[in-house]
């Protein structure tokens, strides 16, 4: 082809589709038999995109079935020849003959279609079916009759295909070219001259063929005549052209059509022979004519596909070997026997699920190669998922997302594509596509539950495992993976970081510290979830710590209360009958529950069978007739237990007087003193140390302690005595709403001379119970201990004292108590184990009630010193037992907690006149200082007058 000169004609346009993704269509038309890597055109110029573009979008050349004869070159951006391509091979005698193919574009996805038409050249010569042909004609032919040649066959098409035809040499026989409906030649030889049998028995004749291509190209066929004797009739046909259909895929051996001739001749001249003529090979392969009859059969299958219809030349000839012609046009009729076929041009196999609606995920190009309604093809997708197919162009389709996605629904989709075409009956054919949803942070943590309980034992180890937290997240992989967070808070002003600890990972909840139910019964705070997406996501439930409870104290004894430097008795008259009331053992336990259930046993005493302790409630009382013969002193053990598991218990001792008078009482107490000088010792340096410690951390309160002390010092220079007896006041306790059993004050006073320690004490009426002190190595007076005490209580006179709170009021049936008298029915009669343990409020008042006991009976008792309190007179009975509940002393305060606001602040004016009566009798007292004689007494101290004294006399 270097030789030949080759023009190349380019044709473009673009033609705007209606979709989106089909920009354009570009044309080109080139020779054929160009060598491989020539240049088609730039489709890059002439389509208007960048290079860059054809590389990132990874463009392609897709042609379906096709064999590929173009090639993309992305860097150039030309097409180029990829395979030698022969027109007559590609199209054989279609025109125009063209390529088409496509070119396809990703991110964003896009395709063009290109069209190629492939111009003929002169490369194929005229042929004929055969070299030679032979006839025989009778010598008495007459002028004009017609022999038909065989007519050459060019393989190219326009000025390249056949253009005429040359018979030589002419003497007897003219060429003749008979134009067709088809635009074909009939190509015959006419006798111009009668043949003469004696002149030539055989004539031959060359037939030449010659095309219009540049250069001219021809061929040749030889046609050998046998001159016969005479025939002059030759073989008509009934019809010169007969139409016939076939339906494709009918079986071998179907007769399409039949043909028919005549010949007037006798005998061997009349005998007519049917062949085929002028036809092309592959119709030769699929029929044939019978010989004698003229039928025409399948010989081979039929394809619409291929072959849509065809032509055959028929020649029916005589033995005299004249001849006539007819053509068969074969119509095939089309059937569906051809399935869609899907071709997958381009597709995605992940997707976000936040892409958006009508995204590209796939583009399919489908062939059905019926026709008509066969070929008529329709695509759809499985249903109820979130896509959805729509048809781009003819025969293109694309699979789109129809709705929002979300990958915790379906993280993956198995996309069926059904094409069918319209077809009787339809066929279909589908391929499945898998789609990969990918995750997106959408989705925070949810936690299991919408809030947490959690339990666990008080006294616990620190690290130990509470519970544990747990929160899914519906996303995957990093998205989610949750991580626990404790968030910032606080339990009482502590931070709640110091009590518990959330691992990120588990999820489980360390216990930080060791927990104490009595510090701290529940806590709760907040537990964060957070995935690891980005941004993150997280969400916040509320976790509540429940501390149960152990028994892990023992009671507290509130009463009698226990000093190492004094003793306090409690009096029995000798007149004492069974069941007498000697005092009761107070006791409570700040645990709770049936831990805190007390019960109470006498373990050791100086005569068993002379007391009873009451189980439940602590009460002390004779169990036979006192008698002359029993013992004054009489020491008493008696240990109070919980009901915890194992149970826990505490001892209290409880001396016993058995006397009817203190001088019989002092006489047999008064040694017990000096048995305990060692216990005075070791309070003594107990006290100097707790003293050298305190002056250390209080130098900023110096001042006011030696004020206090120069105070204290020049009321003593006041009052010299060596009377050993100190009054001891018990604490007075006022019925709060009236209904008590001791609903007024009272006071004792005790007056001694100074040369006697064994006098009869004088008391001041009424007498119903009485506390001694005594103390031998006292050298006070009473009346200076009521004058300090009267000196110190002077800043905190009970007219400071602020109302108290109506909170704190209780009825009778609430008043809270250790072992109180308020029980359930069955306790009265005896039928409940246990009487009502002691709820919080009840532990709580009943702790500051003993502290108050504590801080007066220590500060009463000096070093040194024997009491002896005789709480219960002969004749007084089980209801003048004071109420412990009844009255609430809050230490460090001035403060009574009552129900009776009015009552308190008129018992507050009574006590003020009281003080003040005392402080000018004590004024009027000092010039008599030498004096001896007792000085009357005066008013007692009130209980909250009594814990200021106490406490300053402490410091």
């Amino acid at each position: 082809m270097s030789d030949r000169t080759m023009t190349r004609q380019v044709l473009l346009f673009i033609s705007v589709l209606s979709l989106s993704s089909v920009h354009g269509q570009v044309s080109y038309s080139i020779p054929e038999e160009m060598a491989k890597g020539s240049l088609v055109g730039n489709i890059a110029q002439d389509l208007g995109l960048d290079i860059k573009r054809l590389i990132s979008g990874k463009a392609r050349v897709y042609t379906g079935d096709s064999a590929e004869y173009i090639e993309l070159n992305k860097e150039r951006g030309v097409l180029l020849i990829k395979e030698r391509i022969d027109r007559e091979a590609l199209c054989e005698q279609t025109t125009p003959c063209a390529l088409h193919f496509q070119i396809i574009l990703e991110n964003p996805m896009e395709f063009y279609s290109i069209t190629v038409e492939i111009t003929d050249m002169n490369d194929n010569p005229p042929t004929f079916e055969k070299n030679e042909i032979k006839f025989k004609i009778s010598e008495s032919a007459v002028n004009g009759a017609k022999f038909v040649l065989e007519r050459a066959i060019d393989l190219d098409v326009g000025i390249n295909g056949l253009q005429s035809y040359t018979l030589k040499p002419t003497d007897n026989f003219a060429l003749k070219l008979v134009n067709q409906a088809d635009g074909n030649k009939k190509v015959e030889m006419v006798l111009q001259k009668p043949l003469d049998r004696e002149k030539h028995e055989d004539v031959t004749l060359v037939l030449t063929a010659v095309d219009g291509g540049e250069p001219r190209m021809s061929g040749t066929m030889q046609i050998l005549i046998t001159v016969l004797d005479a025939n002059d009739n030759a073989p008509i046909f009934t019809q010169e052209f007969y139409k016939a259909t076939v339906t494709e895929n009918d079986p071998k051996g179907t007769v399409i059509s039949s043909v028919s001739a005549s010949d007037a001749d006798h005998g061997s001249n009349g005998k007519i022979t049917y062949s085929i003529t002028n036809t092309l090979d592959y119709v030769r392969g699929l029929i044939e004519v019978n010989e004698d009859n003229g039928e025409i059969r399948l010989i081979g299958n039929i394809d619409y596909e291929k072959t849509r219809n065809f032509q055959i030349n028929l020649r029916a000839s005589d033995d005299g070997g004249l001849t006539d012609s007819c053509k068969v046009v074969v119509e095939v009729v089309d059937t569906n026997d051809n399935k869609p076929n899907i071709n997958i041009m381009s597709k995605s196999n992940v997707i976000s699920e936040d892409a958006k609606i009508d995204t590209v995920l796939t583009m399919i190009n489908v062939q059905d190669p019926d026709s008509g309604e066969n070929g008529k093809v329709q695509c759809s997708i499985n249903e109820n998922i979130p896509f959805a197919m729509k048809s781009s162009s003819n025969n293109f389709f694309s699979l789109v997302t129809d709705s929002d996605l979300d990958r915790e629904r379906a993280s993956e989709y198995n996309i069926t594509v059904t094409c069918s075409d319209e077809g009787v009956p339809s066929l279909s054919s589908s391929v499945t596509l898998t789609l990969q949803i990918s995750d997106v942070n959408d989705n925070a943590p949810v936690f299991e539950r919408s809030s947490y309980e959690a339990y666990i034992i008080e006294n616990n180890t620190p690290g130990l495992s509470i519970f544990t937290v747990k929160a899914r997240d519906a996303d995957w992989n990093q998205n989610a993976r949750v991580s626990y967070i404790l968030e910032d808070s606080s339990v009482n002003g502590v931070p709640v970081s110091s009590y518990v600890s959330v691992s990120a990972d588990s999820g489980v909840i360390h216990a930080v510290r060791s927990f104490d139910y009595e510090q701290i019964k529940d806590f709760q705070f907040r537990v964060k979830a957070q995935d690891g997406g980005s941004p993150p996501l997280s969400s916040n439930v509320t976790v509540k710590i429940l501390i149960q409870d152990q028994n892990d104290n023992t009671p507290q004894v509130l009463y009698p209360v226990q000093t190492s430097s004094s003793l306090v008795a409690e009096m029995v008259p000798r007149s004492a009958d069974v069941g007498y009331l000697v005092t009761k053992v107070v006791a409570v336990d700040v645990d709770s529950g049936q831990n805190s259930w007390l019960s109470y046993k006498l373990q050791k005493a100086t005569d068993r069978a002379l007391f009873e302790v009451s189980l439940q409630n602590g009460e002390i009382r004779t169990n036979r007739q006192v008698n002359d013969k029993d013992a004054v002193k009489q020491r008493l053990t008696v240990v109070v237990e919980d009901n915890g598991q194992p149970s826990r218990s505490a001892t209290v001792n409880v001396n016993v007087a058995v006397a009817d008078s203190f001088p019989e009482v002092l006489s047999e107490f008064t040694d017990f003193t000096h048995d305990k000088d060692y216990n005075d010792n070791l309070t003594f340096y107990l006290v100097l140390a707790l003293a050298v410690v305190s002056f250390l951390f209080i130098t900023c309160l110096a001042v006011i302690i030696s004020v206090k002390i120069y105070r204290w010092r020049q009321s003593r220079v006041l009052y010299h005595s060596n009377l050993p007896v100190i009054p001891y006041y018990p604490p007075r306790y006022a019925d709060t709403l009236g209904t008590g059993t001791l609903q007024h004050v009272y006071n004792y006073e005790v007056c001694r001379t100074t040369d006697s320690r064994k006098s009869d004490c004088k008391f001041v009426r009424p007498c119903s119970q009485n506390v001694l002190i005594m103390d031998p190595s006292s050298t006070g007076t009473m009346q200076r201990m009521q004058s300090e005490n009267n000196i110190l209580d002077e800043p905190d006179s009970p007219a400071e004292q602020k109302p108290p709170n109506a909170d704190w009021r209780f009825t009778q049936g609430q008043r809270p108590g250790p072992s109180g008298a308020g029980g359930p029915p069955e306790m009265a009669m005896g039928t409940g184990p246990w009487p009502n343990p002691p709820t919080e409020a009840e532990q709580l008042q009943a702790l500051m009630a003993a502290a108050n006991e504590v801080s007066e009976a220590t500060a009463t008792l000096g070093p040194g010193t024997m009491g002896l309190s005789t709480r219960y007179s002969p004749q007084f009975t089980l209801q003048h037992v004071p109420d412990y509940r009844q009255n609430v002393y809050i230490p460090g305060s001035t403060a009574t907690l009552t129900s009776n606001p009015q009552q308190q602040q008129q018992q507050q004016q009574m006590l003020m006149q009281q003080q003040m009566a005392a402080q000018q009798q004590a004024l009027q007292a000092q010039p008599s200082e030498a004096s001896a004689q007792p000085e009357p007494p005066k008013a007692a101290q009130t209980p909250a007058s009594k814990k200021k004294s106490t406490k300053k006399e402490k410091k």
